[in-house]
């Protein structure tokens, strides 16, 4: 209800604002942000956000961490200061309210059951990118994971860094699993954490070696999992 609520509240006003805007999308951003708190806070679910020092609060990232559950997404806008995007499934854009204000706050659809498809939306979102920076969320795991363990990162995603020079931070979402019950609208009493890794430059990188990229940015990650367990 609380998700609803504030998506249609703040997805108005961010649209009506953002017509007058000459960076488009930049209102909505911080409309997705205190959305993502206000949320957390009236379910009454407290988080901490870690080596937030090891970023320039004037740059744009690429954030890849690990994805347990919604509240990942939550945290993610909730803890990051930054002007952020999302990837998100072709499927979003379809539901009413949420898909217009994603699609006016310039968040990037890719179809995953079309490769083809998926690969042209990242190389629209890497010229948009270019023209005007902002950060990205992004899951590599492309899907969530069943057992709390990170699976194997898919390179497609990060390829944006590569094509846009923005550098790739590791995130860790710790407690975004083991906070869900099993039963509807169940949760454990427990504070989020988001663990922000170094950055990771993307210059030596290509097409050719995404895979390897995409084997680093998951080792930094499980590196932040070890130090922060949940």
């Amino acid at each position: 209800m609380n998700t609803a609520l504030w998506t249609t509240v703040l997805g108005f006003f961010g649209i009506a604002v953002s017509i007058f805007e000459t960076k488009k999308g930049k209102f909505l951003g911080k409309c997705a942000r205190i959305w993502a708190k206000i949320i957390l806070f009236c379910s009454g679910i407290k988080y901490t956000v870690k080596n937030l020092d090891n970023l320039n609060l004037s740059n744009s990232y690429i954030f890849a961490g690990n994805h347990s559950s919604g509240f990942d997404i939550l945290l993610g806008f909730a803890g990051l200061p930054f002007w952020i995007v999302s990837i998100a499934k072709i499927e979003l854009r379809s539901i009413v309210i949420l898909g217009t204000v994603m699609k006016i706050a310039g968040h990037i659809f890719v179809d995953r059951k079309n490769h083809e498809n998926a690969m042209e939306s990242l190389k629209k979102a890497s010229i948009s990118l270019k023209k005007l920076p902002r950060s990205v969320l992004l899951y590599p795991e492309g899907t969530r994971t069943k057992d709390g363990s990170i699976q194997n990162f898919k390179p497609g995603g990060l390829l944006l860094a590569v094509e846009t020079g923005i550098p790739i931070v590791p995130i860790y979402y710790s407690g975004t699993y083991s906070i869900i019950k099993e039963g509807p609208w169940k949760m454990n009493n427990q504070k989020l954490k988001l663990i922000i890794g170094k950055p990771i430059l993307t210059e030596k990188y290509s097409f050719n070696t995404r895979r390897e990229l995409a084997k680093k940015v998951r080792s930094e990650v499980l590196k932040l999992s070890n130090t922060f367990k949940d």
